[in-house]
């Protein structure tokens, strides 16, 4: 069967041996298989903490968590009384069916609408679909945001952010192509520092060092290079994108966070 049921999570299976697991709680994808030019034993490309929670008791460190209705620590007055990166990564989302099943992928779809939970700490009503498809070589995430109030409490601001966590080694692993964006450097030490735009200078961003960057007005269309592998990653309608390792610095202050952890772009 291309798209198995359990009672947590949702398992994708294509006939060529890709694969992807995305659990009910946050509809985080917390696995994606996939062969390599080189081999055809389907291998993970998805970085998950083995210190992570995949019991609903915390967002999962690791995968792909889905962000909404915000990025970091709440800013907007509608989310005042939000915790950090929104809810949509800690609340039960329910499936929509499948939406796709032939030879060019299997796809499913995930929905979220405001629950009592939500509602006490969002007022604003909303509507998720979130629609995850594997084919032979590619794994696709499109979240589609519907502003159901629009009649009645009019437009509807929001951040939304998928944290990719990719599997590779941190010290060897290169992002490219961000040369000459603008970025800001949140590790910088006060606000001041955080707050200043700079301009990236090297033709290959690493994370040997700890790094919390932000790019913004980016290129949309990314390669992940490491001994192990490539990854080429493209996005629409996200102009911003995020590379974050907390390396051993930050990483050690994470609870969730194995030692030798993670790299998230």
């Amino acid at each position: 069967m291309p798209v198995v049921e359990k009672q947590d999570r949702i398992i994708l299976q294509h006939p060529n041996g890709a694969s992807a697991e995305i659990l009910y709680y946050g509809a985080t994808v917390i696995s994606w298989k996939v062969p390599s030019p080189t081999n055809a034993e389907p291998s993970e490309r998805l970085f998950v903490s083995s210190k992570a929670a995949l019991d609903g008791s915390k967002p999962v460190r690791g995968g792909i968590p889905v962000v909404f209705p915000c990025f970091g620590a709440p800013t907007h007055p509608d989310h005042a009384k939000l915790p950090q990166h929104g809810f949509a990564r800690s609340e039960i989302w329910k499936f929509g069916g499948i939406v796709m099943d032939n030879e060019a992928g299997v796809s499913v779809r995930l929905t979220l609408e405001p629950t009592a939970s939500i509602k006490e700490k969002y007022e604003r009503p909303f509507e998720l679909a979130y629609v995850v498809t594997v084919a032979e070589h590619q794994l696709s995430t499109n979240l589609h945001v519907k502003n159901t109030g629009l009649s009645t409490t009019g437009h509807l601001e929001f951040q939304a952010l998928f944290h990719n966590y990719i599997r590779a080694p941190a010290d060897e692993v290169v992002i490219t192509p961000l040369h000459g964006v603008t970025y800001y450097d949140k590790t910088e030490p006060t606000e001041e520092l955080k707050a200043q735009a700079k301009t990236e200078t090297r033709p290959a961003v690493d994370v040997q060092n700890f790094t919390d960057f932000v790019y913004e007005n980016a290129p949309g269309k990314y390669v992940v290079t490491s001994p192990t592998g490539k990854l080429e990653i493209k996005t629409k309608n996200f102009p911003n994108v995020v590379v974050w390792n907390p390396q051993a610095e930050a990483g050690s202050k994470i609870g969730d966070m194995e030692t030798g952890g993670c790299m998230s772009v």
